[in-house]
């Protein structure tokens, strides 16, 4: 039985280039675990970044065939997504090797440290980011598992989402779409806001109803009318809204070009940046830093510095007279704050979205269908590709162009585009001298490509 992190030390991951695995594998090996994986993504003499970048870690990496499990194997994590007729599955239960999840492994690393957990339906990554660089500038040597790739780790030739620091502080990613964050125990849990997702609001309110009773010290924004009533203490809490009070204040938002600036407590703050929604996460971050003994000017200092994460509002260039975005937007909150956050840069938004699965667009396609219309001005655009297909049992009974059909009934400028690959061309007669080309999607790894492919062809 695997209870906590000295129960085990050779260690195989099941899916080991999904960011969220390839992070825990990531800083297994930094605390001297053996570790190994393989992927489906991992073919014979074919290139594969994630892959090559886990190897230079010291992580041996396998084609999903049953080849990398061992008799000597402590331990098997499988990501949600890997089924029980996978070859690794297969070989672990004939050798009895104990077979858990990655939340659970992540819930059990948790444990070994003073850990921040990170929830909300919307900023988990950026603010995790924000705050794992605010207690690394203020010399805590902070650990963090995120869910996305941090520019700063980048940088040192890494995938970016993990990273082993000497310190007591662990800054995670707390997941609510698989429920998986009511495992863990933090010393300080942070709700960032409740919208509707991948489950209905009253299943979530319970979900985040655990996370509160689980934390030794919770944190809420107060300015989300759904996360405010879970809070257990104002004073610890956040807010920009100035009907809604907290201990912590943010006021005088202003956006010029790829930059905002605002206050905390009356302390200026400026960041690299667009889009109120990372004045938000920024707060979050700088309060919860509070909390942890920084103080307010030094996160300052800390995000002004702040590089950003990978495909978070991220801008690739201006080309043409056109401004290239590529976010990782997948839910309606966030596909909106995204078209807004690019508004104050140019007369022209045309932003394309590529949704993912057709169950959760099924249930979401009221909810984008309205956040989106709502958040395109008259001269703005939305234009869609069909729906991601990771594979598996899957109803096809709803298409993207049932969306960009309601949206279009709404009188806004929507349309559609099937595939892909032909959005460029078919777009350009739309594009002028002076227009943000916001691309919006997530969960489909190929994405990244084609922000290069879309900039490629501009």
């Amino acid at each position: 039985m695997i209870q906590t992190i000295n129960d085990f030390q050779r260690v195989f991951f099941i899916g080991v280039a999904g960011t969220g695995m390839s992070a825990i594998a990531q800083y297994l090996k930094g605390i001297g675990k053996e570790v190994a994986g393989s992927d489906r993504y991992f073919k014979p003499g074919e290139n594969n970044e994630t892959r090559t970048r886990l190897e230079a870690e010291g992580i041996l990496c396998f084609e999903q065939d049953g080849s990398g499990i061992l008799p000597t194997t402590d331990l098997v994590v499988v990501s949600t997504a890997v089924e029980d007729t996978v070859a690794e599955v297969i070989k672990a239960k004939s050798l009895d090797i104990p077979i858990i999840r990655r939340s659970e492994l992540l819930a059990i690393i948790a444990k070994s440290k003073k850990t921040i957990a990170v929830g909300g339906t919307s900023g988990k990554s950026t603010t995790s980011a924000m705050l794992f660089d605010i207690l690394q500038y203020a010399g805590l040597e902070p650990s963090i598992i995120s869910g996305a790739g941090l520019v700063s780790i980048i940088r040192e030739g890494k995938i970016g989402n993990a990273k082993v620091g000497k310190g007591d502080w662990l800054v995670i990613e707390a997941d609510e779409s698989d429920g998986s964050i009511v495992q863990y125990y933090p010393s300080i849990g942070l709700l960032l806001n409740v919208d509707k997702d991948h489950k209905e609001i009253e299943s979530l309110l319970d979900i985040f109803a655990t996370f509160k009773r689980n934390s030794e010290l919770f944190v809420v924004n107060q300015s989300h009318p759904l996360a405010a009533p879970l809070s257990k203490d104002l004073s610890l809490d956040f807010s920009w809204d100035a009907e809604r009070t907290a201990g912590y204040m943010a006021r005088d938002f202003k956006q010029e070009g790829l930059s905002i600036s605002f206050t905390i407590n009356n302390t200026p703050f400026q960041l690299k940046l667009v889009g109120r929604h990372n004045m938000e996460n920024a707060l979050a971050a700088a309060t919860v830093a509070a909390h942890v003994g920084v103080d307010l000017t030094k996160a300052a200092e800390a995000l002004e510095q702040y590089e950003g994460i990978y495909r978070r509002n991220q801008v690739l260039g201006q080309k043409n007279g056109v401004w290239l975005m590529d976010d990782y937007a997948h839910n309606p909150a966030k596909c909106a704050a995204s078209i807004r956050s690019c508004q104050p840069l140019a007369d022209k938004v045309v932003a394309w979205f590529q949704p993912h699965g057709y169950g959760p667009t099924r249930f979401l396609r009221a909810d984008f269908v309205k956040e989106i219309a709502e958040a395109l001005r008259p001269q703005d655009e939305i234009w869609m590709s069909e729906i991601f297909y990771a594979g598996g049992t899957a109803t096809k009974d709803i298409t993207a162009n049932d969306l960009i059909n309601d949206i279009r009934q709404l009188g806004k400028a929507a349309f559609f585009v099937e595939n892909r690959n032909d959005f460029v061309h078919t777009v350009r007669s739309h594009l002028t001298e002076n227009t943000v080309l916001l691309l919006m999607g997530a969960r489909d790894p190929s994405l990244e490509y084609f922000a290069q492919q879309v900039w490629n062809e501009l």
